[in-house]
């Protein structure tokens, strides 16, 4: 498929999941978690969380990242994602009133707490998988 193809397909699996696995680096070793995942109009993943968790601590020790997004755990076919890139925290104002959601209020309390922040993942390669014989496709970023 081309790049184009490619872009849609991803964007696709973007819109229509949003729950996923983040990995982070503990000690050398990946650690991973779900997260509740968004989307601009590009590539960049962003999800909030709070700044007292073990994720803000490693992505601050090593900001390489991976995210699996997508299947539906039905079998062969699910299409999903496979994201390698960085995560940077973001606490600027602008950026939590984007994300902020009602459901967060559970466990942040509100927009104003002042330990919620958003990580910002910058993709650096999307893998496109279980999409048809054409995949894997690989979107370098």
């Amino acid at each position: 498929m081309n790049q184009e193809e490619l872009k849609a397909k991803i964007h696709e699996v973007m819109e229509n999941h949003k729950v996923g696995t983040l990995a982070t680096v503990k000690g050398g070793k990946p650690h991973s978690r779900y997260m509740t995942f968004h989307h601009d109009d590009e590539f960049t993943f962003f999800t909030a969380t709070s700044s007292k968790t073990h994720k803000t601590d490693e992505i601050e020790q090593n900001p390489h990242v991976h995210v699996l997004l997508g299947y539906e755990g039905e079998g062969y076919g699910d299409t999903y994602l496979e994201v390698e890139g960085q995560a940077k925290i973001r606490d600027d104002q602008e950026i939590k009133d984007w994300i902020w959601r009602d459901h967060m209020k559970n466990w942040l309390g509100s927009k104003d707490n002042p330990e919620f922040v958003v990580l910002e993942i910058m993709p650096e390669a999307i893998r496109l998988m279980n999409a048809g014989e054409e995949t894997p496709e690989l979107l370098e970023l």
